[in-house]
């Protein structure tokens, strides 16, 4: 048995619960710019016109007329050309360029009504993002009747719940918070597993490696901590895109395969009758890495008990 387990056996793969926010993520965008960044913008455009950008090399590219009298040949009377100024579009199109770079640097405006809710709220929409409970919607409006517009908060709320920073917050698997900061409720597995998906794509387009590992890791993170069975999990979080479907069915093979050998590692350790460390050594393992598999393994062996006794309580109660 235990030859059969150095034969299968292959180093873990570590879960991955949270990645860190991006430095530079910008989670408040309002709906429109700034009311500089269009004046700039127009500038740039009323500069860049086709007749600008065109007349400079027009002029650079048009052949010179020749002089009457004068030799084609190189001679010692021949004029020497003047020293040509520089185009009138050069100057205009370094501002226009200039004006490019300052409208594109130009920082995204946070919503006044977050600013609002920053200040008055840090503990949820301050410097760490906390999901938020179903309703905080109009519990904001009953505690400030007189300080918020109802439109205006319900866009405010739509810009905070779809950035970056909250859905790093939900699928990370943090519960939900009221306007105390107190957890209140537990996020939902589909809200965990589609905040996890919408995360990897926005991360997926300026990333210089491969995230999926990542993904799939988290996703079987999120799994185990729902309590549910492979079956139900899968029936809860599926949808209609057929791509993040092949994620989850990738990471679940993996989950099964990984199982595999904790288990494995679990029988040969039992029949050894050795301790953790000098199991461990016998096979040139690390002792820590080797108790989290053993114990991933226990934890599997117990689900698979209480799974039958919780089916029959379920039943019993309807």
């Amino acid at each position: 048995m235990i030859e059969g387990f150095v034969a299968l056996h292959l180093p873990p793969n570590r879960i991955a619960m949270t990645d860190s926010a991006s430095a530079q993520e910008q989670p408040h965008a309002a709906p429109a710019s700034a009311p500089a960044a269009p004046v700039v913008a127009e500038a740039a455009v009323a500069v860049a016109t086709p007749e600008s950008v065109a007349a400079p090399a027009a002029e650079a590219g048009a052949p010179q007329p020749q002089r009457k009298g004068g030799s084609r040949r190189g001679g010692r009377n021949r004029r020497k050309p003047e020293g040509r100024q520089a185009p009138e579009g050069a100057a205009e199109g370094t501002l226009q360029a200039a004006a490019s770079g300052a409208a594109s640097r130009a920082p995204q405006r946070v919503h006044p009504a977050l600013e609002q809710l920053a200040a008055l709220y840090p503990h949820l929409f301050g410097a760490v993002f906390r999901p938020l409970k179903r309703g905080i919607f109009q519990d904001i409006l009953a505690a400030h009747p007189e300080l918020f517009e109802r439109e205006a908060l319900k866009v405010a709320l739509g810009l905070h719940t779809r950035s970056t920073r909250y859905l790093q917050s939900v699928a990370a698997g943090d519960k939900r918070h009221d306007l105390q900061g107190q957890p209140v409720e537990t996020m939902a597995p589909e809200h965990v597993h589609h905040a996890l998906l919408e995360v990897y794509r926005r991360k997926k387009a300026r990333a210089t490696e491969d995230l999926l590992p990542k993904l799939r890791n988290r996703m079987m993170a999120a799994f185990e901590a729902s309590g549910l069975t492979r079956e139900a999990y899968t029936e809860l979080v599926q949808g209609r895109d057929e791509a993040a479907n092949s994620i989850l069915e990738e990471a679940f093979a993996e989950w099964a395969a990984r199982n595999a050998k904790d288990e494995a590692l679990l029988r040969a350790f039992e029949a050894s009758g050795q301790t953790l460390e000098a199991f461990a050594d016998m096979y040139g393992l690390v002792a820590r890495t080797v108790g989290q598999q053993l114990e991933r393994a226990r934890r599997l062996a117990a689900a698979r008990v209480q799974a039958p006794v919780a089916a029959v309580s379920a039943a019993q109660s309807d």
